[in-house]
């Protein structure tokens, strides 16, 4: 309990599953040029509970307009090469692409799992402006990483993506949102609480 992160070599997609399943959220790294991956139990998460939702009133004027289309797993592939472009350091490693891709082609092969896209495109274009990769274990789902286009134009729809993800997560059943590491404040902003390691664990097993 002392612990959060933790290493394998062992990049088989079950090892992935598995490791998501029991509560762990992995990325990567490489480590003496060898590519490895980091599973962290972490010490505290941001959950959000979907009527906690806080939405900002320049979030519910985007909500009324027409100009956009909110789809899930559509463009899964395209989602996870924005998200490596996104960030300037990205653990988003070619390795965990291929390994995130593998995964999805072979998603019949795993019980209570699946990975998934989330996209928010610009109408007109059919542009992807902001979007993330998560998962689904049983009825909860986690996000890994996500971007949002950072064109004055589209301030706000990385809120606005979030919301319509709410939304959706809301409607299909999910019974909460596991947000991850709770430091970043939009999450908190959001409407997420945050829950240490055993309170976490307790109601993800209940779940």
């Amino acid at each position: 309990m002392e612990e959060n992160y933790y290493w394998s070599d062992d990049l088989s997609n079950d090892f992935f599953v598995e490791a998501a399943k029991a509560g762990f959220i992995t990325t990567c790294m490489y480590k003496d040029n060898k590519f490895i991956l980091l599973p962290e139990i972490q010490f505290d998460y941001a959950i959000l509970d979907f009527d906690n939702i806080k939405i900002p009133s320049k979030v519910k004027s985007l909500l009324n307009k027409d100009d956009y289309t909110f789809t899930i797993n559509n463009r899964f592939e395209e989602v996870l090469e924005r998200i490596k472009d996104y960030h300037e350091d990205s653990w988003m490693k070619p390795e965990y692409i291929n390994l995130l891709n593998n995964i999805k082609d072979n998603e019949k092969l795993y019980k209570n799992f699946k990975l998934i896209s989330v996209e928010l495109a610009e109408k007109e274009t059919n542009r992807i402006i902001s979007g993330e990769i998560g998962y689904q274990v049983g009825n909860i789902y986690t996000s890994l990483s996500g971007f949002t286009t950072k064109e004055k134009k589209y301030n706000n729809w990385g809120k606005l993506q979030l919301v319509l993800l709410n939304s959706f997560l809301k409607n299909n059943s999910f019974k909460f949102w596991n947000l991850g590491h709770p430091q970043l404040q939009y999450k908190l902003d959001l409407g997420a609480k945050v829950y240490n390691r055993t309170d976490f664990l307790e109601r993800w097993n209940k779940e």
